[in-house]
């Protein structure tokens, strides 16, 4: 992600960015990000892209997050439910087709962002989980990524 420069998002006709926070910014529970995520933050900020998070935790999880960068952002997202990216458009006022959404999550941040139809960035997790649930949704993502794989 960090390698993706403003002028990117400026060919794509990227105006506003959603960014999900678990696995894409920082590591679960992780109140801190790192300097490299600070330092893409400032570089995209200084290019005039909008940028909010889109997070599934509740409030006290991203509030501090999101504060700490100085992103608006809303949380309990439903991703990949499309209310919380039509409340990110809305937020930005800007169109859906100028709008992408960054995450880790196959089946939460991309697929909540090809059903409200925006661009999609998918981006590798930081670390593994540990939680059985995420577990299997990272081998049910394997799947799909696999098959999309062998598609192209």
């Amino acid at each position: 992600m960090w390698e993706l420069p403003p002028s990117y998002f400026f060919n794509e006709n990227i105006k506003g960015i959603i960014l999900d926070i678990d696995n894409t910014l920082t590591t679960h529970n992780n109140p801190h990000p790192s300097k490299e995520v600070n330092d893409w933050i400032n570089s995209i900020r200084q290019s005039g892209i909008q940028m909010i998070v889109l997070s599934n935790n509740k409030y006290k999880r991203v509030k501090p997050f999101a504060d700490i960068l100085g992103l608006n952002f809303i949380p309990n997202g439903k991703k990949p439910l499309i209310s919380g990216f039509k409340k990110c458009c809305k937020h930005f006022n800007l169109d859906k087709s100028q709008v992408c959404i960054i995450g880790d999550q196959i089946f939460t941040d991309i697929l909540g962002g090809n059903l409200f139809g925006c661009k999609t960035i998918l981006v590798m997790p930081i670390e593994e989980e540990r939680k059985v649930f995420f577990k299997l949704k990272r081998k049910l993502e394997k799947i799909v990524l696999n098959r999309y794989s062998k598609s192209m």
